[in-house]
């Protein structure tokens, strides 16, 4: 009897030490899109990786447009973004701050046109498809204008989402001129080149880099977690290498696609792991800042620069 009440004990201790461990893990919702090289992160909630760093994440898919609002709104705590995109965030009034880098676009974002549009300066009073100020397309399209000579209010935007406006290009919709898009939606009209061309990519304009960051009181409450978030996409990432074909696999699938068609998109971006990210951080990511928080300015996006050493925190990589 004795020795049954000892087991009986000992199971309950054991049940409650899986109880503990379970309630220590941190809630966190992040907010990101269907972009390919956001897709570690669903790997990482679909492949236990978070839960193994005491994490309890929740993914939602919130339009670029909109996801600051619900970082104001307490809805997510940190989210995936573009780098410019974090400056107008902060530029008006949405405390975040980055903490570690996700991906770098290699010809995954681009501008297409329709056949009549030999060269980017042709677009002059034309109508250019890109979604709301703000986002990454947008800023793209000013970006790409302006190394061309021209500025966004050189061109009428007519604001579609980047899926949105790759259908419109396929579609051959009237009135559009030139869409700009991102993986996997600009495969979908890299197969279909009789509705137009692809006139530039980030191969042409590398300026499109994806980070990850949360709000201040996130990480000042939760610093072991921030750790974990960074460390788990590391983790992610080794697992893309070490089992392409299942790590793939969960990836498409997020976004309906088959693994070989996300590995195909995928090969237009890489993936930047720790040691990339510590490279970054150390100077690329602040000149970067310094010319893309100029052109917000320029271009209206922002009526005042915020203060950008403030925008990332490299804790967290080592």
């Amino acid at each position: 009897m004795k020795k049954l009440l000892t087991t009986i004990a000992l199971a309950t201790s054991l049940a409650s030490m899986g109880f503990a461990a379970q309630a220590q893990e941190t809630k966190v919702a992040i907010g990101i899109s269907g972009w390919t090289g956001f897709a570690p992160l669903t790997l990482a909630k679909e492949a236990g990786i978070f839960k193994k760093h005491g994490l309890d994440v929740t993914i939602k898919k919130i339009p670029q447009g909109t996801r600051h609002l619900a970082i104001a709104s307490g809805d997510i705590q940190c989210a995936a973004t573009t780098v410019e995109t974090w400056i107008v965030w902060n530029a008006n009034g949405i405390a975040t701050t980055q903490i570690f880098q996700l991906d770098k676009s290699f010809g995954a974002d681009g501008m297409v046109t329709k056949g009549d549009i030999a060269k980017i300066s042709d677009l002059k009073g034309k109508t250019v498809a890109a979604d709301s100020p703000g986002t990454a397309t947008y800023f793209t399209l000013a970006w790409m204008l302006k190394k061309n000579g021209l500025s966004i209010k050189d061109v009428k935007v007519t604001n579609l989402g980047p899926q949105a406006a790759a259908n419109a290009m396929i579609a051959g919709t009237a009135g559009i001129d030139a869409a700009m898009t991102y993986e996997p939606f600009l495969s979908a009209v890299r197969a279909k080149p009789e509705v137009g061309k692809i006139m530039a990519t980030t191969l042409d304009y590398p300026m499109i880099m994806d980070t990850f960051g949360c709000t201040p009181k996130f990480l000042a409450e939760n610093p072991k977690a921030a750790k974990g978030l960074a460390d788990a996409y590391f983790d992610a990432i080794a697992m893309v290498k070490a089992d392409p074909k299942k790590s793939f696999e969960i990836m498409g699938a997020d976004v309906k696609q088959s693994g070989e068609a996300f590995e195909k998109s995928q090969a237009f971006l890489r993936w930047q792991d720790r040691a990339a990210n510590q490279t970054f951080f150390a100077g690329e990511h602040a000149a970067f800042s310094k010319e893309a928080a100029d052109l917000l300015l320029e271009a209206g996006i922002i009526k005042s620069i915020p203060d950008l050493t403030k925008l990332a925190d490299t804790r967290f990589l080592k």
